[in-house]
Parts: C-alpha cells; sequence; structure tokens
C-alpha cells in the first residue's frame, strides 16, 4: 500500500470516529440476522433481525421487515418490526412503522406514521 493510499483510509476512518459503517444499497437484500460494531445504512430491503451498536438509518427507499436495535434509529422508509433506540428514535416525514418500539427520546416529524406501542425509559449509552 502506497503513503497516499494510507493516508486516503486512516482518513475515512477518523471522518466517523473510527466507527465501521455498513451500508446496504437500494438493490441490496438482506435475509437473516445482522449485528454490527458501528452505524448501519439501509436503502435496500431487509427481512430478519439488525443490531448495531452505533446508529442505524433507514432510507426513504427501504422496506424492513424486522427488529432493530441501535444507539439512534432513523427511518423515512417502510419498517414492519419492533424498534428499540438506546437514545433516539426519529421518524422523518416519509417514515411509515408499524411495531412496538423502546426509546429514550422520540422525534415524530410531519407526515409519519407510528402503529404500535411506545416505552420511554432514560438514555442509555
Amino acid at each position: 500500500m502506497t503513503q497516499a493510499e494510507k493516508t486516503a483510509v486512516q482518513g475515512s476512518s477518523a471522518a466517523n470516529g473510527g466507527n465501521n459503517v455498513v451500508s446496504l444499497g437500494p438493490r441490496d437484500i438482506l435475509q437473516g440476522r445482522l449485528e454490527i460494531q458501528g452505524d448501519l445504512k439501509i436503502a435496500g430491503n431487509v427481512e430478519g433481525d439488525l443490531k448495531a451498536s452505533g446508529d442505524v438509518t433507514i432510507d426513504s427507499g427501504a422496506t424492513i421487515q424486522a427488529s432493530i436495535e441501535g444507539a439512534n434509529v432513523q427511518v423515512r422508509g417502510q419498517v414492519n418490526g419492533n424498534v428499540t433506540a438506546k437514545r433516539r428514535l426519529t421518524l422523518g416525514g416519509s417514515g411509515r412503522l408499524n411495531g412496538d418500539v423502546k426509546v429514550g427520546r422520540l422525534t415524530v416529524e410531519d407526515g409519519a406514521s407510528l402503529n404500535g406501542n411506545v416505552t420511554m425509559s432514560p438514555e442509555k449509552g
């Protein structure tokens, strides 16, 4: 690896605080369980369970049939499943969530929908 390549790799990991970031694109499909140490960004389709030590972002074109757990969870797509956000759950204007949620804090933007029970407890981590 050349010095320029090493610098680029080190710079990209420093940009997000050294966290691992996993991204599933709009044509990606995941069936099963995914557990990561870091952040998760989803624009495709998921069926199963998702768990991240960092933040979970569900883009507007994503369709999720899974339970989701993360520090901060942002939903702009369609989610059918229970969500646990240790800090904050944000439902964006295009977000549709059908399932029970356990959160530290909850933000629901105009136009979003939430069908399920909400349990709020003090923020963790």
